[in-house]
């Protein structure tokens, strides 16, 4: 069932901390560094929440369910807790970086 009166704010949060476009996220989760246990199938590549931030992508507003709405609130809060309000480009170490770009956040990638 679609979630239709989505304020801006989560809307607008969501996008501001998934800094990566669908496809990036996409050919990064069908990568072998995205996870150590990858799976064979490219449908099927990251764990749940990052084909549910994949899937909130390629969505418009209106289309956005009651659990798409969790799961955008619970990205913004995990990028916010791990980049807090600097977001200007910073390496981190490959583990952390990597666990932020399986939820569409690239710390390397400059915010717009």
């Amino acid at each position: 069932m679609a979630h239709t009166d989505i304020d801006d704010a989560p809307w607008d949060d969501f996008h501001a901390a998934v800094n990566m476009t669908s496809r990036e996220l996409r050919e990064w989760l069908e990568t072998d560094a995205s996870q150590p246990d990858s799976e064979a199938f490219a449908d099927q590549a990251g764990d749940e929440r990052s084909r549910a931030v994949l899937e909130i992508l390629g969505k418009r507003r209106t289309d956005l369910t009651d659990d798409d709405v969790t799961v955008m609130e619970t990205v913004v809060a995990e990028v916010q807790a791990e980049r807090g309000d600097d977001r200007e480009p910073t390496a981190g170490d490959a583990e952390w970086r990597h666990r932020l770009m399986s939820i569409g956040h690239d710390p390397l990638k400059p915010s717009t």
